[in-house]
């Protein structure tokens, strides 16, 4: 059993009729000047079946309803039947998304640009049970003077009480006056708000609260020297100096039990950093190393990963494996061991994302003390890791390229962690009870009275939690007011949908005996597929100026069942109403009439239309009025209508001049040829037809018209200026015979010349020798007296030099050039010159050339030699007398080297002051450097030559086109051909020609590197490579990066900052 065929199932139907059955039809009425109803059925498309299945709504078939709506399951781009999900997202977000699940899950804090490092350490603060409980036991009094505190309890209130998934870091950034889209250091900015906290809360009258900074996080060390003869330690040794964070080497190292290892280690001072003992009274051998003292209830751990590189000048990013552990015993560390445990558990582990040391990306991993669990707090994201600090699963490695692989280094018992981009690690002291410490962990044990000063549970001070409170509320309620509106949305679509697929379905005429109504296509389709329905029913675009249905707007109206049609007009009224009575049998004699008028001009203008070709050919032999030969050939082009177009007028229009007579045809435009009479009454019929009210619009010329008088004198005299021209240019290239065809003229020492600017001349020789038909467009050269006046400056010297003289072959000739610096002309070109172009000979610039007498008898007789062949002997061995360097000219009045040195320095000021012009870098790979590169600076630039952007490979090596300015710098060229060809900066060998660029904070002016320019540079793959990253992020902004937290309150005078009114919150 063969497969059925499928090619044909989603196709469209084809209908079995006559295309041109309407034509038909419109001329069996125009007969029979009668309409019957089987010839509305045909002109209405009345008898097409109902259509099945199309996948475009048909324009052709009145019963078609297809395409109007998609199928049950599809969707469109725009309107009703959008996507649902694209409907709702232009609502806006949905608030709801930015409540968080419950008080369980942390609330994140809004990045204002940089402020990442800021939030991590907040997070990380907050966090701490004990620093939490503390700033909520800060007095009211306290807030009304320290701002800092009172943005701090608040920022931590909300996120503990506020039911927004984030909570906004503005005021409390704000308050320390940090600029947000600077990128600055967390272990800095950690250290400067514990020191301004330290100093807020001196001034609080709770002992607890005043000291919760030092008895949380400081911790004591000691520098300790001890001499290897009498073994006595130094007199600073017993000093005890505070730390809140230990900063530990990471270069080279792998776990924290090394990195401790080598901070506590002992250091040999002998040879010359031998140690002078107070004691022994001279320099001896001795131990220095550190000491811990005490140790604090929150261990900050800083892990120096920011390395100065002294060959690049610059900072880099260790970004090697780090291993540390879950749990840190710390009792073997103190100098004097504490008695019981001393176990400090992971809290919290801050993480710098990115290879720069300036730029980047700060997160926080930090554990909930009270579940155990861990969390991930990037910004406004937070999500939840389970019980390890990179996420459970990830025993091999995490999703953020941590692993926590035992550490050979470590305890085997001890569970361990392994992080690429750990930048600070956090231990909180393993206590059955945690209570806020009075003073720091030196071994002894504690007692619980010390801890009396804060309560044991953590909460948020009444005000706070009342005005965190009503915000919740207006938060929940705008949730509210956002599904109430959601909702009404989706109801009303699902609403409107329901109403367009029923009226639909129910919208095709069965049965042709059925009364039906015409509507318009146009509104059932803005109906059917906008959100909101069209205020009322209008079928006036289909209405014709008989108040009926016309045939022709058939194709933009559907016919619809009785049922549909009181549907819609019950639901939107309108009109006008169109019933099946509603056919309008004037439009249709109407366009009978023209379909038959129509059809006569047509074959009317073929016929004409070979009368035309034979006048064009030149076969018409009883031509008699004429007419535009240009607008008969347009004619004979153009497409054959019903009736004529505005373009058949004026066929003589362009050939009536003026004054309304004949116009020469040897004006422009006006080639004009006979026709015969009937073609000829034909064209005015139609002009006539399309410009009825235009009189003068179709002047008829027999062939017996005469032209017109004063347009022929007037093209005769415009004629004979253009010849008198003509002999003038003739009689100049004669007297100028060898400047006029460009041949350098032999010259002799003693003899007197003239001197003329070589650009004159070049405009001169164009306009002499311009062709006939150019001959009165041709640029003029300006007068010799004008020209002669701006050679002379104020000195009345002259501002040019003449170009340079060469000696070869036995003859003395000048150098050419049709732009820069004069021209030697005979006393015979002078004399004609001045008298052709306007200039008293006394005006003119003399010369004579001057050589050493025993080169005289070396100069041959004249000869002719043209410009090319000059310079492409331009390299001849030369006469062995002596060389050009010997032939001057003395011109006068005298060349002014002091104005010609001025102006030429503000032209090169000029050509340095340039923004985004192009210039060429060469990356050599080779041992030699082409001839083509060293020589291309040398070449003028053209501003208008189009340039390509791409890098390219050439014979000599990659070229690469850079945008750059004047005052761009050296660096900052380096860094785009970094960038370009992938070349270290410091390992740039760069060169214009010869010459070598050296330096980095010079700019292209002051190398006298122009646009267009050709510049080469080598690798000398002496320093390593690196990423772009590492240095575009150590330049990224210099100034802020040196500053710091400069100018901020963390940096501030604290007595400063004190105010006597109470912050608004």
């Amino acid at each position: 059993m063969s497969r059925p065929s499928t090619r044909g199932k989603n196709k469209r139907p084809k209908v079995d009729n006559n295309v041109d059955m309407p034509s038909e039809v419109l001329r069996k009425i125009h007969a029979q000047d009668e309409i019957t109803e089987e010839d509305i059925n045909k002109l209405y498309n009345i008898w097409k079946p109902v259509c099945q299945g199309c996948r475009v709504n048909s324009k052709d078939n009145p019963n078609c309803f297809c395409g109007l709506i998609p199928s049950a399951n599809g969707s469109r781009k725009a309107g009703l039947w959008k996507k649902m999900s694209e409907i709702l997202h232009a609502l806006g977000p949905d608030p709801s998304m930015d409540i968080r699940a419950s008080f369980e899950f942390p609330a994140g804090l809004t990045n204002l640009g940089a402020t990442c490092y800021a939030n991590s350490i907040l997070q990380c603060l907050y966090m701490n049970a004990l620093f939490r409980r503390g700033v909520f036991s800060i007095e009211p009094d306290l807030l009304k003077q320290q701002p800092v505190l009172n943005q701090l309890m608040w920022l931590f209130a909300q996120l503990s009480l506020s039911k927004r998934s984030f909570v906004e870091s503005e005021p409390f950034i704000k308050t320390l006056e940090l600029d947000n889209e600077v990128q600055q250091d967390s272990h800095e900015f950690l250290t400067l708000l514990l020191s301004l906290l330290e100093r807020c809360l001196s001034h609080s009258k709770n002992a607890a609260v005043r000291t919760i900074v030092q008895d949380l996080f400081r911790g004591g060390v000691s520098h300790v020297t001890t001499c290897s003869k009498c073994g006595n330690d130094s007199e600073v040794s017993s000093k005890v100096e505070d730390f809140y964070e230990l900063e530990l080497n990471v270069q080279g190292l792998k776990s924290l039990k090394d990195s401790l290892d080598d901070y506590l280690n002992v250091e040999e001072l002998s040879g010359d950093n031998q140690y002078f003992c107070d004691s022994c009274k001279q320099r001896v051998d001795a131990t220095r190393s550190i000491k811990l003292r005490s140790l604090p209830e929150v261990l900050n751990i800083q892990l120096k990963r920011c390395v100065f590189l002294p060959k690049t000048t610059t900072r880099k990013k260790i970004t090697s494996a780090f291993c540390f552990p879950r749990e840190l015993d710390m009792k073997e560390r103190l100098s004097d061991p504490a008695q019981g445990d001393l176990v400090y558990v992971l809290s919290a582990v801050l993480i710098h994302k990115g290879n720069a040391v300036n730029t980047g990306h700060y997160i926080a991993h930090i554990k909930d003390e009270k579940t155990g669990l861990w969390w991930r707090f990037d910004d406004e994201n937070v999500s939840k890791l389970g019980y390890h600090p990179f996420g459970e699963g990830s025993s091999k490695q995490s999703r953020n390229g941590q692993s926590d692989a035992p550490s050979q280094s470590m305890n085997s018992d001890v569970e361990t962690f392994t992080s690429n981009d750990a930048y600070m690690l956090m231990y909180s002291l393993r206590r059955s009870k945690m209570n806020c410490l009075k003073n720091p962990i030196n071994g002894e044990s504690m007692d619980k009275a010390d801890f009396t000063g804060l309560s044991d549970d953590i909460s948020v001070p009444s005000d706070l939690s009342e005005e965190i409170k009503n915000s919740n509320a207006i938060i929940i309620d705008v949730c509210d007011q956002y599904k109430l509106g959601k909702d009404n949305v989706v109801d009303e679509i699902m609403k409107r949908r329901e109403e367009v697929r029923s009226i639909l379905s129910e919208a095709p005429v069965q049965s042709n005996d059925e009364p039906y109504f015409w509507i318009s296509t146009n509104w059932l389709r803005e109906w059917s597929d906008n959100v909101t329905s069209p205020p009322t029913l209008d079928n006036s675009t289909i209405q014709c100026d008989h108040g009926k249905l016309p045939f022709s707007k058939v194709s933009f109206a559907k016919r619809l069942s009785a049922r549909a049609w009181s549907k819609l007009l019950t639901l939107y009224n309108g009109g006008p109403v169109f019933s099946n009575q509603d056919y309008c049998k004037a439009c249709v004699m109407d366009s009978a009439h023209n379909l038959v008028s129509g059809e006569s001009y047509r074959d009317k203008r073929k016929l004409m239309k070979q009368f035309a070709d034979a006048a064009l050919s030149g076969n018409c032999t009883d031509g008699t009025y004429y007419i535009s030969k240009a607008w008969l050939q347009q004619w004979v082009k153009r497409k054959v209508l019903d009736a004529p177009c505005e373009a058949d007028a004026g066929p003589t229009v362009p050939i009536c001049c003026p004054h309304g007579q004949l116009l020469p045809e040897q004006a422009p435009g006006a080639k004009r040829l006979l026709v015969p009479k009937n073609l000829w009454l034909f064209f005015q019929e139609d002009a006539v037809r399309v410009k009825p009210d235009d009189s003068i619009g179709c002047p008829t010329f027999h062939m017996d018209s005469e032209q017109c008088s004063h347009c022929y004198n007037e093209i005769y005299q415009v004629a004979g200026l253009e010849d008198s021209l003509r002999e003038r240019k003739n009689i100049e290239r004669r007297n100028h015979e060898k400047l006029a065809v460009a041949k350098s003229i032999p010259l002799f020492p003693q003899c007197t010349y003239y001197l003329l600017p070589s650009s004159w001349l070049a405009i001169w020789r164009g306009y002499v020798n311009a062709s006939s038909k150019s001959i009165s467009s041709t640029m003029e050269p300006e007068s010799l007296d004008i020209v002669l006046d701006q050679l002379k400056c104020k000195h009345l010297r002259i501002l040019e030099r003449p170009l340079d003289l060469v000696y070869k072959r036995g003859t003395i000739f000048q150098r050419v050039s049709n732009t820069d610096g004069l021209t030697i002309i005979t006393e015979n070109d002078w004399s004609c010159f001045c008298k052709e172009w306007g200039c008293s000979e006394e005006k003119g610039i003399s010369a004579t050339i001057e050589c050493p007498e025993f080169a005289l008898n070396n100069v041959d007789a004249c000869k002719e030699i043209s410009v090319i062949e000059e310079q492409l002997n331009s390299h001849d061995e030369a006469n062995d007398k002596y060389d050009d360097k010997q032939l001057t000219i003395r011109t006068f009045p005298e060349v002014c080297e002091d104005c010609i040195g001025e102006r030429a320095s503000c032209e090169l000021m000029r050509k340095l002051n340039y923004t985004d012009q192009d210039i060429h870098v060469v990356f050599i790979q080779g041992k030699e450097v082409p001839k083509s590169v060293l020589e291309a600076s040398e070449t003028s630039f053209d501003p208008d030559r189009r340039i390509s952007k791409r890098p390219r490979k050439t014979i000599a090596g990659n070229v690469v086109n850079l945008k750059v300015s004047g005052s761009t710098s050296i660096y900052q060229l380096k860094m785009m051909i970094w960038e370009s060809l992938g070349v270290v900066k410091e390992n740039q060998i760069l060169h214009k020609g010869h010459a070598k660029i050296e330096g980095e904070s010079g700019t292209l002016a002051d190398f006298n590197i122009f646009p267009g320019d050709t510049l080469w540079v080598r690798d000398s793959k002496i320093h390593e490579n690196r990423d772009i990253a590492d240095e575009i992020g150590e330049r990224v902004d210099p100034q802020h990066t040196q500053e710091g937290f400069r100018g901020t309150l963390l940096t501030a005078d604290f007595s400063s900052q004190v105010v006597e009114k109470e912050p608004v919150v």
